[in-house]
């Protein structure tokens, strides 16, 4: 599997450091405030299990699925959001993503959930692709800026395949084109 990787982008030990750091942030930001942290899946479930251990102090977890369809590569610009109820209200909601790429999906999530009247929304990503953005998003929580280039690993796939390595790297291009 690691023959289809044209590079390692962020090494496993790259991403513990910067997710302990995050944590800390988050716990600093809501020191004595709860948390109410949603995983986007499947992409960010690694990269939610590792931050939500770093918050040190409890924080109350849910799971939705969303997802842009994908034409290829690019995104369709269709979001589709697993509505099934998530209570929010009143909450301090940390949206927590693998990837904000177009930001569609994110802009889709956050005027849904605005409208559950949350206490307040914030957004924490592992990977950003500003350059890549077609929807201004305000992200709060950043792992790590990267290029645009196709990254999988540590939960980010290609044909549902990669999520299980341990650092984020570039997949070959002939892999996916």
């Amino acid at each position: 599997m690691n023959d289809e990787i044209e590079s390692v982008l962020i090494t496993k030990e790259e991403l513990s450091e910067r997710i302990t750091q995050l944590g800390q942030q988050i716990y600093d930001d809501y020191i004595d405030e709860p948390i109410f942290a949603l995983c986007i899946l499947r992409g960010s479930f690694m990269f939610f299990a590792d931050l939500v251990r770093n918050i040190g102090k409890p924080v109350e977890v849910a799971f939705l699925h969303a997802a842009s369809y994908f034409e290829g590569t690019e995104s369709s610009g269709h979001v589709e959001i697993d509505k099934h109820m998530v209570d929010v209200s009143g909450k301090n909601l940390i949206i927590i993503e693998d990837i904000i790429d177009s930001g569609r999906t994110l802009a889709a999530l956050i005027e849904h959930f605005k409208e559950l009247n949350p206490n307040s929304i914030k957004v924490c990503t592992l990977l950003d692709k500003p350059e890549r953005r077609v929807v201004p998003i305000d992200v709060d929580y950043v792992g790590f800026e990267v290029p645009d280039e196709f990254v999988v690993g540590y939960g980010l796939d290609y044909d549902q395949k990669y999520r299980n390595l341990p650092f984020i790297g570039i997949l070959k291009r002939e892999i996916y084109s």
